[in-house]
């Protein structure tokens, strides 16, 4: 995919927005952190490159689907949505079920599921907040992207990892994934030639200890059983972890980053080698590292390019059947990291369609890329497949935890918001809340609400 397919997920500390609160302090005179009841966790981590998030979105009723987010610049990451308060979680009715729809129980299990909401503190605060919006769903797979700028992102700081591994650890059964950049600079377009001597540098051993400090990291987090999708979308152009430049180095370089992390002790990571759907840059297959190596096969499955059909999806060269068929020779699960709409709008078709692909196939895991222009919680520019997506999981358990079949309910209530995730205090009147960022704002306790009368003050 190209850059402007997939936007970056690189992240940085924001020391710019750090020093912009403190100015924000000095000069605005009485100001507060508003909505501080509403912090997310015990531990925060700084958001990738998506520009400052703010308070998770509303429970809306069936139909409304949430805010939009706010347009990214190409090459960045998204805004997540900026709803006010919270609906009440008991005043949101249940959506009626769709002609077709299976209803819950064990006839509609599912195979583990998220959603990716954003790589910070609020990543996670919102999958409980999504997870009402479905009536309840058990969302099993947390999901975030290590930043790709430097070395020392990818080593994975416990500032960012923190909230991700305390949210992992409450539940046996959840899952974290991880994506894990091969190189820094990871989304600075870096020429092939360029990219064909960091891939020798890597054979060699030069960037071991790199891998070797992550894997130390998550053991410590007591998060060994992290799965790792490293290297994703190694079959395109967007990414200096591309494949493309020379596929048998890199295949070299994965197998030694596995064997490095895998070194260390108590670990239990799963490698999922997770190419994008179609031939793209470069077939696939051409990068496949070897079964010793690899855990899983996934695949990013946006619906695209224009005009192309579902089945076309499904038939096409290195498509979806060609990954299906590819993992179970090679007797690996499957499992989509990414996916969700694209150069076809709002689809409603790609969306039942692919959903009902995961429930037949059943992929050890999925997560749908929730944002504009792709998704369908966090994006309201998909109503239609937003019903369709929100009709065909609400209410349901994954295949672990299946319950006995219910008698239909015209009703379902949706559950009481966590302690650990109350609601967000909205922000007092006569104030302006700012943007700084969740790492930021998850040290002030919420927002930062400058008072509108300030100017007058200070004179």
């Amino acid at each position: 995919m190209t850059s402007q397919q997939c936007p970056a997920r690189a992240g940085r500390l924001a020391i710019v927005t750090t020093a912009a609160v403190v100015s924000a302090a000095l000069v605005s005179g009485p100001c507060f952190a508003a909505g501080a009841a509403g912090r997310p966790g015990p531990a925060a981590t700084a958001q990738a490159t998506t520009p400052a998030p703010v308070t998770p979105p509303p429970v809306p009723p069936m139909p409304a689907v949430p805010p939009a987010p706010v347009s990214s610049p190409a090459g960045a990451a998204p805004v997540a949505p900026t709803p006010g308060a919270p609906v009440p979680v008991s005043s949101a009715p249940a959506p009626a079920t769709s002609p077709g729809a299976t209803p819950p129980g064990p006839a509609g299990l599912i195979p583990a599921f998220g959603a990716f909401l954003g790589s910070g503190a609020q990543g996670v605060a919102r999958m409980t907040y999504l997870s009402r919006w479905l009536g309840g769903t058990d969302m099993r797979v947390g999901h975030t992207y290590l930043p790709g700028n430097s070395w020392s992102d990818i080593e994975g700081t416990a500032a960012f990892l923190d909230v991700w591994a305390h949210w992992r650890r409450q539940k046996a059964d959840r899952m974290l994934v991880l994506n894990v950049p091969m190189q820094e600079r990871n989304e600075d377009h870096l020429s092939d030639t360029t990219v064909r001597w960091l891939l020798q540098q890597g054979v060699a051993g030069r960037f071991d200890q790199h891998f070797r400090a992550l894997a130390e990291r998550l053991v410590e987090l007591k998060v060994p059983d992290t799965v790792l999708v490293l290297g994703w979308e190694m079959n395109g152009t967007t990414y200096t972890h591309r494949c493309g430049p020379d596929p048998q180095a890199w295949k070299k370089y994965w197998n030694r980053i596995v064997t490095t992390m895998r070194s260390v002790p108590g670990q239990r990571f799963r490698f999922d080698f997770a190419p994008s759907r179609g031939r793209d840059a470069v077939p696939w297959t051409e990068c496949y590292p070897g079964d010793d190596t690899v855990d899983i096969i996934g695949m990013d499955a946006y619906d695209q390019p224009r005009g192309l059909s579902f089945d076309e999806q499904v038939k096409e060269p290195y498509g979806l059947q060609a990954h299906v068929n590819f993992a179970k020779s090679h007797h690996k699960p499957i499992s989509y990291p990414e996916w969700g709409l694209f150069r076809n709008g709002d689809n409603p078709e790609y969306m039942r369609r692919m959903l009902e692909w995961i429930r037949e196939y059943k992929p050890l895991y999925n997560t749908l890329t929730d944002y504009c222009p792709h998704g369908v919680w966090g994006c309201a520019a998909n109503p239609a497949s937003s019903r369709v997506y929100r009709s065909l999981l609400f209410g349901r358990t994954d295949e672990t935890t299946a319950p006995p079949t219910p008698a239909p309910s015209t009703s379902p209530t949706a559950p009481a918001p966590s302690s650990t995730s109350p609601a967000p205090a909205p922000h007092p009147a006569g104030c302006s809340p700012l943007d700084l960022g969740d790492w930021v704002e998850y040290w002030l306790g919420g927002k930062l609400c400058v008072r509108l009368d300030w100017w007058s003050r200070i004179r």
